[in-house]
């Protein structure tokens, strides 16, 4: 008996946090979806909670407001590569594929793209993602780092296209492609945005 009543405790101690981040995911996966399809403006609380089956009052126990909880949906972390340990030449092709297994991997980039589309704060959470994380990439490997904002606006203004026609607008020509097929189409552009000299 002894040796059983730990393992009882240690399990209900267990499950308070599985429940938590169960609760949490359920919110964040609700919240996407409620942002992708009302926009940031008309999505409601009240929505969220009834799409995640849960009372309101949790989901601002959890994010305080619907701009918390806006951040939280939305926070994305494009896991850029070390683009420093790639020969200058292949970072065209390693920027495409890597953006291809984000695209595929994460619903909430998807979900950000539709909302960016036609809300200001979806559009300007967007434009921080790619600053943060595009804009570092570009700067160490083209010629000249002053002109990186541009370089970078260039790679995003491809990649984004991409996604909206293949992921959210799934227009058949761009959905069909393979992988192997927009790299090939991809890489040389955004090599060129990246290294080459200024036109």
């Amino acid at each position: 008996m002894t040796d059983r009543a730990p393992a009882a405790l240690t399990d209900t101690s267990d499950a308070t946090p599985r429940r938590s981040d169960a609760t949490r995911a359920g919110i964040l996966a609700a919240a996407r979806e409620r942002f992708a399809a009302d926009g940031y403006e008309r999505a409601t609380i009240r929505a969220i909670a009834k799409d995640a089956r849960i009372d309101p009052s949790m989901v601002m126990r959890y994010y305080g407001s619907k701009e918390g909880l806006f951040a939280a949906a939305t926070s994305v972390d494009l896991r850029m590569p070390d683009f420093t340990r790639v020969p200058r030449e292949e970072v065209g092709r390693l920027l495409v594929t890597h953006f291809l297994d984000v695209w595929e991997d994460a619903g909430q980039l998807t979900a950000l793209l539709r909302v960016g589309i036609t809300n200001q704060a979806g559009a300007e959470r967007m434009r921080e993602i790619f600053a943060q994380q595009l804009l570092p990439v570009a700067r160490g490997v083209c010629p000249d780092p002053a002109q990186a904002p541009t370089r970078a606006a260039l790679c995003a203004a491809q990649v984004l296209g991409l996604a909206l026609t293949r992921y959210v607008l799934r227009f058949p020509p761009s959905a069909e492609l393979t992988r192997e097929e927009i790299t090939d189409w991809l890489a040389p552009t955004l090599q060129r945005y990246l290294t080459a000299d200024r036109p």
